[in-house]
């Protein structure tokens, strides 16, 4: 099969499209032949070395897809050949093939896409959890956004609307604005604006009620348009580490700072599929929406991350094999 891979960690150039072995399946796997491979910033993080790879090279990126079951294992069972099945957390899916646990494989609805599958469970996912788990938005509540209009960004808007919330998006640029906009978004602001005052005159002085922070750096100024007693989800370092946060702080203002990783949530088979099984639903029901993809094919893989790296995309980046 041919696969995306590298030998030493660097940039785009690092990537090679070359003709390894196909995987062997164990009793408990499935062989899928993929359909739509989603991209990632972890795999960014990966291909430079900041994300630990385990074994040795040749690498192989990729932890999210959507494909059909080839083959299965002597133990599986519950999916047949022929059955379209997606993944989020299933390593090298930069591949034709991919050997995937039977506890980590979501079964795909018929009328849900591979690209809408592989476009939305790795971030569909990080989204819901966020909304219902990290902080559970409520009815009325006021709700800043930071990278709005990236892939969890928007999902995070229609989700935090869907529960009715008031969300306020922070993006980079107009063009990236009208995509809040789109999603729902009630307000948006510019980083290159003066967004902390406008946040804080947007809910008369008083802070909104939960921020949502993907970019790290941002997490002080998060902190002073969140009221008192209000709450800052952390959850990536899309703009680098954040300063250490002040206990005292926590404490005088009666605010909450929580972390959120989505591996911590996925933890069993049932958890994959009722809250996959939410996904789909409200995207069946029209209640989630999911912008097309940009896309690539497997073996334009460097163009691929050069354009992801750019951070002129909105939404989702799928590679073709």
């Amino acid at each position: 099969m041919k696969a995306l891979v590298f030998h030493q960690f660097g940039g785009p150039e690092v990537l090679e499209y070359l003709e390894i072995s196909d995987p062997v399946i164990g009793p408990d796997e499935i062989l899928v032949s993929m359909k739509a491979i989603g991209l990632n910033f972890a795999d960014i993080y990966r291909r430079k070395g900041n994300y630990h790879l385990t074994g040795n090279s040749p690498f192989i990126l990729g932890y999210e897809g959507a494909g059909v079951v080839e083959k299965t294992g002597a133990n599986v069972q519950g999916i047949s050949v022929g059955d379209p099945v997606a993944f989020a957390d299933v390593p090298h899916a930069n591949a034709e093939k991919v050997a995937v646990p039977i506890e980590k494989a979501i079964p795909i609805p018929e009328s849900v896409s591979f690209d809408k599958a592989a476009s939305v469970l790795l971030q569909g996912l990080t989204a819901h959890y966020l909304t219902k788990d990290s902080y559970a938005v409520k009815e009325n509540d006021v709700i800043l956004v930071h990278a709005a209009a990236g892939g969890v960004g928007q999902l995070l808007v229609q989700m935090a609307k869907l529960f009715g919330g008031r969300v306020i998006g922070l993006t980079s640029s107009m063009e990236k604005a009208s995509v809040v906009k789109n999603s729902g978004g009630n307000q948006v602001f510019l980083y290159s604006d003066d967004w902390k005052r406008k946040v804080m005159e947007e809910t008369n002085g008083k802070g909104v009620d939960v921020v949502y922070d993907s970019v790290g750096s941002t997490l002080e100024d998060s902190f002073a348009v969140t009221r008192i007693g209000g709450t800052v989800v952390f959850y990536g370092m899309a703009g680098g580490d954040p300063a250490p946060v002040d206990p005292r702080m926590l404490m005088d203002t009666s605010k909450t700072l929580t972390g959120g990783d989505l591996w911590n949530f996925l933890t069993s088979r049932e958890e994959r599929a009722t809250r996959s099984a939410e996904l789909f639903r409200w995207i069946e029901e029209g209640k989630i929406t999911v912008s097309e993809p940009t896309v690539f094919a497997l073996r334009d893989g460097r163009k691929a991350h050069q354009f992801l790296e750019s951070r002129k995309s909105t939404g989702k980046i799928l590679l073709r094999p």
